[in-house]
């Protein structure tokens, strides 16, 4: 018997997933949580098997809470099931030690499939999901950012506005814009918000 703790903020879809994977004999729901705080807790009383995690709840990203899970517990197996699947997420959760990434349209079938191979140890995608990551490997290495643009970055990690940075670094706020746009180029970002969080996934900063 597989031991599931589902994570997800609104009841009615944690509901559903119960209902679901309830109608498989050899899978019991030992608990729900609906954030990613009370799904650290939750995974530490219940020991459960595999955990369905979904990524963007209040009071916590799944994200922060799949790292403390698994690090707490390595052998209870973290399933993303989510809305959302752009690479930043899926990199994100992966890096942070998630077993699967699953898409929420995925059929009830799919889903008990991926629940008995996370608890056997496999990895388990969908295919979209599966497809974008085999696409970031074989893309070319990102380029490195320069140091003036790590310094622009890590400035902007701290909050300043361009014209603050402009004054920290002794470069006016053109050269700062200027500069951002480099590293959003260099990133794949579109934002400054984009260009922190993913230098900082990828150890840049």
């Amino acid at each position: 018997m597989i031991r599931v703790l589902i994570v997800d903020d609104h009841p009615v879809v944690r509901e559903g997933l119960r209902g679901m994977l309830e109608a498989d004999p050899g899978i019991r729901v030992a608990g729900e949580a609906g954030s990613g705080e009370e799904a650290v807790t939750r995974a530490r009383e219940l020991t459960p098997d595999v955990i369905l995690m979904d990524l963007r709840m209040p009071g916590g990203d799944g994200v922060s809470a799949i790292a403390r899970i698994v690090g707490d517990r390595p052998e209870s197996r973290v399933i993303v099931l989510t809305t959302y699947e752009t690479d930043q997420d899926i990199v994100r959760a992966v890096e942070a030690g998630a077993a699967g990434y699953l898409l929420k349209d995925t059929t009830r079938a799919d889903l008990v499939a991926a629940v008995f191979g996370a608890a056997r140890g496999e990895t388990v995608l969908s295919p979209s999901v599966a497809t974008r990551l085999v696409t970031r490997m074989r893309a070319p290495a990102p380029e490195s950012l320069s140091k003036r643009e790590t310094e622009v970055l890590a400035l902007v990690a701290r909050g300043l506005t361009n014209a603050e940075i402009g004054r920290e670094l002794f470069i006016s706020e053109a050269t700062v814009k200027t500069h951002l746009l480099r590293i959003f180029g260099k990133l794949g970002v579109s934002d400054r918000t984009a260009a922190v969080t993913t230098a900082l996934s990828r150890g840049l900063l």
